[in-house]
């Protein structure tokens, strides 16, 4: 039988008794909510189905995830980066929730307050991962029953095409030079040796290079796969004159610092690129900078580049995909933008050849 009860001038408080489950108590705001849940209740134990959503109820999301950050983040591989993803999520209205309050309307509109907010389409679906693994997880190993994982429910952010942003001639240079150090100027003409990614290369050790055999071992990589990288004659070079750290590490950087640090070169190159045309140009009306000189370039794209240029030497798609640890065609095909000249050239010497 339900029992409800006024507690206060705005607060209703049910509680279903029935023999073979222990006693459920909710209150509401109103009495027409205690009493639809009183029949639903009383109607889910009738039909020996009814499963106790109490700790889900009693749980909001931001406890959950503090919950998530001790036992279930330090399994993972980006430890430093998830955790930040998870507390910058506690932050936001729906962490004020319960678990079981959470639907697939509240998820949806999170997802459009993040859209208006200005966050990228890849950004909105690793917030929407990380809820969607603590809903999992709560059903599946913390015992809460009875829940649904509401990030199932809803369309997730559609993500842009790959980029095709291939570096210009003149651009690789002028961020050198306006990089903060050396070392961050070897690391980008390594980067381009390589096609290394950001995190593999924060990751280097000098006990995983062998430069006798012009290699370097990732033990962990992103999709999870040990990968040994040939090393370019060049490659070799940049390692050699590069001075060694007493900690082990080759260059000594996180990933995110290597972003950053990249983004000031390329902010710097464009402004003395800006600078130097309009002095040398002063009073000329068409003389204007390329607008797309040093402009839209990241990190990310060196690996692009890198790619991109292990094809037009000729290597087999099977090659490319070894040293670049592509897990699949699909994927490497996303980071390589072949020259369109480059092609009608070698169209050509192949007409040539056959003639």
């Amino acid at each position: 039988m339900a029992d409800i009860r006024k507690r206060g001038p705005y607060q209703w408080q049910v509680r279903v008794r029935k023999k073979g489950y222990p006693s459920q108590t909710r209150t509401f705001n109103t009495k027409a909510e205690a009493e639809a849940w009183a029949a639903t209740t009383e109607s889910e134990m009738t039909r020996g189905i009814f499963v106790s959503r109490k700790e889900a109820e009693n749980t909001t999301l931001s406890e959950a995830i503090d919950r998530y950050i001790a036992e279930v983040i330090p399994t993972k591989k980006q430890q430093r980066r998830e955790k930040n993803r998870a507390i910058a999520l506690q932050k936001f209205s729906l962490a004020k929730y319960s678990l079981a309050s959470i639907q697939g309307k509240e998820i949806a509109a999170f997802r459009d307050m993040r859209e208006k907010g200005g966050a990228g389409p890849n950004t909105i679906r690793l917030d929407l991962a990380l809820i969607s693994h603590l809903f999992s997880t709560a059903i599946k190993e913390w015992g809460m029953t009875g829940l649904i994982n509401p990030v199932q429910q809803i369309r997730k952010p559609k993500l842009p095409k790959g980029r095709d942003r291939r570096i210009c001639h003149g651009e690789l240079e002028r961020i050198i030079k306006a990089s903060e150090s050396p070392l961050l100027g070897e690391l980008i003409r390594f980067a381009l040796e390589t096609a290394m990614r950001r995190s593999e290369l924060a990751g280097m050790v000098w006990n995983l290079v062998d430069l006798k055999k012009r290699t370097v071992t990732l033990p962990e990589t992103k999709n999870g796969e040990k990968r040994i990288v040939p090393l370019s004659t060049e490659a070799v070079r940049i390692l050699e004159r590069i001075p060694r750290r007493l900690d082990g590490e080759v260059w000594g950087m996180e990933p995110d610092s290597i972003t950053q640090a990249f983004l000031r070169a390329v902010a710097r190159a464009r402004a003395a690129y800006v600078k130097e045309v309009e002095e040398k140009h002063k009073g000329e009306k068409d003389a204007k900078p390329d607008p797309a000189f040093l402009v839209d370039l990241t990190f990310h794209d060196l690996r692009h580049e890198a790619t991109s240029r292990l094809f037009e030497l000729g290597l087999s798609t099977e090659k490319v995909k070894e040293i670049t640890g592509h897990k699949t065609y699909q994927m490497l095909a996303r980071y390589t933008h072949l020259k369109a000249e480059d092609i009608a050239d070698e169209i050509d010497t192949l007409k040539k050849i056959k003639n």
